[in-house]
């Protein structure tokens, strides 16, 4: 029953790390737990796919200004390889188009093929991905049986560390910047091997910051009445916190909020060109808070993204 005088949805400002179950698509993920905080804007910042389970940090009100940013961030998976098997989605869902024995293992012909997939390379994204041509999502094709010429892109892989090895599956451990295809990973160390091989299941451990240790799993959200399930949120500048940081003062304070650039006349500055969170404390407020993202260009201060004045006024005092 909701709550006499309240409305469904509500100004609700942060940023929830949810441990998203396999089966449900990250946009369910993000409605169901949208209903449970009675939040009246939300996103998330990169889907999971379905058959994958993990972290997925979702964002409210204010914090999805900054879900876009987060999308660059570095991630980390476990991945488990069913050996042997080659699918036509590149993991469990699709139809088998190869089988092959399964090859006995030697620990350091195996760190040679995963070695050579560590660095800057080019990787032919699944033809099953919602990357899109001409407009169109590269799955739309592949539902309507039509042939579409891919091209291969440069990501980047920085670690591929060995969990377990099975006689059929080999369970990776996988650090990688953003655009890396795990699925396509999955398939191309499957044909280093000789033997093929797909994704039988994915696991997201790390997003930029945020660990999965520190994610919610669904289901206790849930289970959570609403104040409660609002009390486990993170301030909106969590998805930004890797930026360096600057701290102005009133007046400069004030000139940010009109979108006037500006000089920083004290403080330690940021010692490189970039994105940086910028803190201050508007007309008003007793302590400074999170006014948003600025571009500084090694002279001067300029907005990227900001808070509006009800979203800085939702800051804690």
């Amino acid at each position: 029953m909701k709550p006499q005088g309240r409305s469904r949805w509500e100004p609700v400002h942060g940023v929830l790390l949810l441990d998203k179950p396999r089966g449900c698509t990250s946009q369910q993920a993000l409605q169901q737990a949208r209903r449970v905080l009675g939040a009246a804007k939300a996103g998330h910042t990169g889907t999971l796919d379905p058959l994958a389970d993990g972290l997925l940090p979702l964002c409210f009100g204010a914090a999805t200004k900054f879900a876009q940013m987060h999308l660059e961030a570095d991630k980390a998976y476990v991945a488990r390889l069913h050996l042997g098997v080659s699918t036509s989605t590149c993991d469990g869902e699709g139809e088998v188009v190869r089988r092959e024995p399964a090859p006995k293992l030697d620990d350091a012909a195996l760190r040679r093929v995963l070695d050579g997939f560590v660095g800057d390379v080019e990787q032919l994204p699944p033809l099953h991905s919602a990357l899109k041509r001409d407009g169109r999502p590269l799955y739309e094709y592949a539902r309507a049986g039509q042939q579409v010429e891919l091209q291969p892109r440069r990501v980047r892989i920085d670690s591929i560390d060995v969990l377990e090895i099975e006689p059929e599956f080999l369970t990776l451990q996988v650090r990688c910047g953003k655009g890396t295809y795990i699925r396509s990973l999955a398939r191309d160390i499957g044909e280093a091997l000789g033997c093929g091989a797909h994704l039988a299941a994915l696991r997201r451990t790390r997003s930029g910051g945020f660990d999965v240790a520190q994610a919610l799993p669904l289901q206790r959200l849930e289970q959570a009445g609403r104040e409660q399930a609002r009390g486990w949120l993170l301030q909106p500048d969590a998805l930004v916190r890797e930026l360096p940081a600057l701290q102005l003062d009133a007046g400069q304070t004030e000139a940010m909020l009109h979108g006037r650039a500006l000089r920083p006349q004290s403080g330690p500055l940021p010692e490189r060109a970039g994105s940086v969170r910028v803190y201050g404390a508007p007309t008003g407020a007793s302590a400074p808070k999170f006014l948003g993202v600025a571009q500084w260009d090694g002279h001067e201060l300029s907005a990227q993204r900001l808070l509006s004045s009800d979203e800085l006024l939702a800051q804690p005092q």
